[in-house]
């Protein structure tokens, strides 16, 4: 009964909106034309088609507002327009009340906040979607935030998802455009980003991980600040992490009035983000102002704070030589390589045409060049470069389309920081040493120190697996045959060093009966 009358509240909407018009145009199939001509509404609709749909997601609620912000991160794959005017989604709702806040704690963590807690604000901080968030200080004296999963998600989630699927598969039955849009891989994609931000214990590991990643060891520290998590007081329904004080990074006036440094703190932000792709391959995915702090605190003026890790990024080795070659060769203007790089990532079919996808790629970067450097977006390159490569049918990784989601959130920040920030001049010194690092000499001493413990495993065993394998009865004739030649050849070689140490010999005691008689 659920499902059908919320079924008739997303149609009730979606009409209202006129969201008819966004897959209208698209529909070929006649009867299904035929019905969404008769229920639409005869008046055009007054709002722009992103707005309308932004407008929807927000009236039928939080799980279809994430569900928007998750699709304006696929901008490979939907319109601009659309893409834009999700992305400005806000999922800020009202606070559920405190004491179901406070049993979900008891629940999870087997005592109450005020006995697990010297002090705990029943009132939240902050509230979304997903969790609400309250401050709390430790019987130690710590003070901690303590994030909290809104009671009853799952099962709202799961009855929300469940029509998403099936409207998706709806869609993509009738809609002419729709295999190109992929409806139900963006749902499959939604629903694995909204159970990963359901278990707040992955959130934590992700959060310790980040910290691990930039803590004093490596070097990093001075870059970025990653709240230490209290894992005691940690549950799949509870986070539990170090409280930490700062300015949100969108209040530049109040930056600049905590004598902080805003043209240095936009290419620290440019030079974090770099970091976490192309050294850790592991990055913060949702670097939204809402999410990034400043410190305002003297030991630790005008570093950057890290909150939310709901979502995060990994790149493989491979990821990341791809994207710092494509990088670089853009700097470079070889686009050549460009396309050389699409086609041995297997990512273009082998038929491709390389002079066919380095014209395309001369048309997409070409523009950008005529431009100054600071007003050139690095990531609106690499997402005019997965709209070109749609055309040669390349199956862009998903793992790439949140990066360049990050990317564009970071350039927006820095940009909003520093309008004369150049992108290029802070990355391109970056990428080289990065590359230089990867591909010469100190690369190969890296790779070789990080094998050596499992080639110093391996190697001992290499004899006796190697005679274990030719004396496996199922091995092929070939091999065995191949075997008898080396064996006969090696027996033939044996004879003919018997021979030719016969003749030494003969020809050593010769020469030793002439020297003799000559004395």
């Amino acid at each position: 009964m659920f499902t059908f009358f919320r079924l008739f509240h997303i149609i009730v909407i979606a009409l209202r909106f006129r969201l008819d018009e966004l897959v209208l145009s698209g529909i070929k199939h006649p009867v299904a034309y035929g019905l969404l001509r008769v229920v639409r509404l005869g008046r055009p609709p007054k709002m722009a088609r992103g707005v309308r749909l932004r407008v929807a997601l927000e009236s039928l609620g939080p799980i279809f507002v994430k569900f928007g912000q998750v699709l304006s991160t696929r901008r490979d794959l939907i319109p601009l327009d659309i893409a834009i005017e999700l992305a400005l989604l806000q999922d800020q709702v009202p606070p559920f009340p405190s004491d179901q806040s406070a049993a979900l704690i008891e629940a999870a963590l087997g005592a109450s906040p005020h006995t697990l807690f010297k002090q705990f604000d029943a009132d939240p901080v902050a509230s979304a979607s997903i969790a609400q968030v309250h401050f709390a200080v430790l019987h130690d004296g710590r003070e901690v935030a303590v994030k909290v999963l809104r009671p009853g998600m799952r099962e709202i989630i799961e009855k929300d998802l469940t029509l998403l699927r099936a409207l998706a598969g709806l869609v993509e039955r009738l809609a002419a455009d729709a295999r190109r849009l992929k409806p139900r891989q963006v749902v499959a994609e939604f629903d694995i980003y909204l159970h990963d931000e359901l278990d707040l214990i992955r959130e934590a590991s992700n959060c310790s991980q980040l910290r691990r990643n930039f803590g004093p060891e490596t070097g990093r520290g001075d870059l970025l600040m990653v709240p230490e998590v209290v894992w005691e007081y940690c549950a799949t329904t509870v986070f539990t992490m170090e409280r930490m004080r700062g300015i949100p990074v969108s209040r530049i006036e109040e930056l600049k009035a905590a004598n902080i440094d805003i043209k240095s703190l936009a290419r620290t932000g440019v030079e974090i983000f770099f970091t976490q792709v192309f050294t850790d391959g592991f990055f913060h995915a949702d670097m939204h102002p809402g999410n990034i702090y400043v410190s305002d605190d003297p030991e630790t003026l005008g570093r950057y704070i890290a909150l939310d890790f709901g979502i995060v990024g990994s790149l493989s080795e491979f990821d990341k030589n791809y994207l710092a070659q494509n990088f670089l060769a853009f700097f470079q203007r070889d686009y050549r390589r460009v396309a050389q790089l699409h086609i041995e990532s297997g990512w273009v079919p082998a038929h491709t045409r390389e002079e066919d996808l380095e014209g395309a790629v001369r048309a997409v970067c070409e523009p950008y060049f005529d431009r100054p450097l600071s007003e050139i977006s690095l990531g609106q390159v690499l997402l005019r470069l997965f709209q070109t490569s749609r055309r040669f049918n390349v199956e862009i990784q998903p793992q790439l389309v949140l990066l360049q989601k990050t990317l564009l959130n970071v350039e927006g920040m820095g940009r909003e920081l520093d309008p004369g920030l150049d992108l290029w001049k802070t990355a391109k010194p970056y990428l080289e040493k990065w590359m230089h690092e990867r591909v010469g000499l100190v690369g190969l001493k890296k790779r070789l120190d990080k094998e050596a413990s499992q080639w110093a495993q391996i190697l001992p065993q290499i004899p006796r697996l190697v005679y274990s394998n030719l004396n496996r009865p199922d091995t092929g004739p070939g091999l065995n045959l191949e075997l008898e030649r080396l064996r006969r050849a090696y027996q033939q070689t044996n004879r003919l060093l018997m021979v030719l140490s016969a003749i030494l010999a003969v020809a050593v005691g010769v020469a030793l009966w002439a020297l003799t008689r000559h004395t």
